[in-house]
């Protein structure tokens, strides 16, 4: 996996300040100048962790047994992607 840079860590945090604060996303985390790896949180009764990591093809959502779940060339296709996937919005309620 490749590594983040500090312009892929700005299009994360104007991505996620975009999105409705009822949003299924209620943040993110990194660590170190470049990382390789981002943490998405996931709001509400069940906070969980999902790690994404930069490809040569893009970007790749995994679970928190390291499965894949999203994979997407840029972050606005990724959200669009993720929040498509059922369960990770209608478990929440």
């Amino acid at each position: 996996m490749a590594l983040f840079s500090t312009t892929d860590l700005e299009a994360i945090d104007r991505l996620w300040r975009s999105v409705p604060p009822d949003h299924v996303w209620t943040g993110w985390a990194a660590f170190g100048a470049q990382p390789k790896e981002v943490v998405l949180y996931r709001t509400r009764a069940h906070w969980r962790r999902f790690p994404l990591r930069k490809s040569s093809a893009g970007f790749v959502l995994f679970d928190e047994k390291n499965r894949e779940i999203a994979k997407a060339k840029s972050l606005t296709a990724l959200l669009e992607i993720v929040e498509s996937i059922p369960g990770l919005k209608t478990d929440l309620t």
